[in-house]
């Protein structure tokens, strides 16, 4: 182990409600949430704390407090432009932190299909 508190990139892990849920999304929703965590995983602070700090973050994509009362408490990380989401914390631990998903929603419908061809 080191001496000081680790850095990124930080380990995540999903409690399983959460990964069956993420499983069960579309291939093209899945991977916004894998390029959501990709940004979680890799953040100087996954808390997004400060002034203009989501300005590095991708288009449609956002980190809140779930509440403003609790700034080191779990938040949310907002994508697809408002339909969807993740509730997180971050553990600081000195020898193994990580962020932990608890719950993950998707509002939308699946990609559009083209409409039936006329026989």
């Amino acid at each position: 182990m080191t001496d000081g508190f680790m850095g990124p990139p930080w380990q995540m892990d999903w409690r399983l409600s959460a990964l069956a849920a993420l499983e069960a999304l579309p291939v093209h929703v899945r991977e916004m949430v894998h390029a959501a965590r990709a940004e979680l995983v890799t953040a100087k602070d996954p808390y997004f704390r400060g002034i203009e700090t989501d300005a590095g973050l991708p288009s449609g994509m956002k980190v809140r407090p779930d509440r403003s009362t609790d700034p080191k408490g779990r938040h949310i990380c907002i994508f697809d432009h408002g339909n969807g989401w993740l509730k997180y914390v971050f553990v600081r631990r000195t020898e193994d932190p990580q962020i932990v998903v608890e719950e993950i929603f998707w509002l939308g419908a699946d990609s559009p299909t083209a409409p039936p061809a006329e026989p």
